[in-house]
């Protein structure tokens, strides 16, 4: 029985997870000062562009649990980033809206974020990053699309 492995320097998978290793640990680098973590900002960038999502939708949209979430919401609550009704209108849904200060954290975050995002793109061109772009939805695209099919393949592939 052998085992092939991947050969990481031309796996793309590996480069992507590379690349969005070093995108994080920029972003991080560019919010640290801010006092605001990634999962901090993109939960108030999520809640600027869509106001009033619930405690799910935020985690599903910042890659994180309900449970992470929640803590999360109840710490900018607390600092003043965000407001919740004490009641919810429907169901158990408490919908969190950006405050003053939210607004202008956000702001500054995303100033930092879109120069970390500048600087990775700096080495491209417009048609190239239009051309990465549709890369990479094509893939998330057809992993979404295929989730769960190929789980057979691989272990039959290697036995």
């Amino acid at each position: 029985m052998s085992q092939r492995g991947i050969d990481l320097t031309t796996s793309l998978g590996y480069l992507l997870k590379e690349a969005s290793s070093a995108l994080r640990a920029s972003m991080e680098a560019a919010l640290r000062p801010l006092g605001m973590t990634i999962t901090h900002y993109s939960c108030l960038e999520l809640l600027a562009q869509r106001p009033g999502l619930s405690n799910s939708e935020l985690a599903r949209g910042a890659f994180v649990t309900r449970q992470s979430m929640n803590v999360l919401l109840q710490a900018l609550e607390r600092d003043g980033y965000v407001t919740r009704p004490e009641e919810a209108r429907v169901g158990k849904v408490l919908p969190a809206q950006l405050t003053p200060l939210g607004r202008s954290s956000l702001a500054t975050a995303s100033a930092a974020v879109r120069a970390v995002e500048n600087k990775m793109l700096a080495g491209m061109t417009q048609n190239e990053q239009a051309t990465a772009f549709k890369a990479l939805q094509s893939m998330i695209q057809s992993l979404r699309d295929h989730d769960g099919d190929d789980t057979q393949d691989v272990t039959h592939e290697h036995q």
